[in-house]
């Protein structure tokens, strides 16, 4: 890849848990497209987790289309998203959107958590 801007298994939460920690005290941005759920972790990098669900995107092809685009936005980001463990929820209305409109939608939600998750 280029850059660096993969998604390797260190990239993804995994596990209930990881996904709890993240529930239990986060830091909100939503629009009409997307909430991000965003925490700090003790890694040095970023890590995404996708909560897209069934109410959102009824059919399969529509919920792993909405995937593609959050993991494909938050390889171009991780530069600037430091450590922080992030989650991705699709809203109801979401599937029917352009790409570009969804990718613009990530990249104003990476730049609001980014900002005041970061370390002081």
């Amino acid at each position: 890849m280029v850059g660096g801007a993969r998604f390797s298994r260190r990239a993804r939460l995994n596990g209930q848990n990881a996904f709890a920690r993240v529930f239990a005290q986060p830091i909100k941005s939503s629009d009409r497209y997307f909430t991000v759920f965003a925490r700090p972790n003790a890694l040095a990098q970023p890590r995404l987790g996708l909560a897209i669900s069934r109410k959102v995107a009824k059919s399969a092809v529509d919920r792993n289309r909405l995937k593609r685009i959050a993991r494909e936005s938050f390889r171009h980001h991780q530069q600037q998203l430091g450590g922080l463990d992030y989650v991705v929820m699709g809203r109801v209305g979401t599937a029917e959107q352009d790409n570009a409109v969804l990718f613009a939608s990530l990249q104003r939600h990476w730049r609001r958590l980014a900002r005041p998750c970061a370390p002081s």
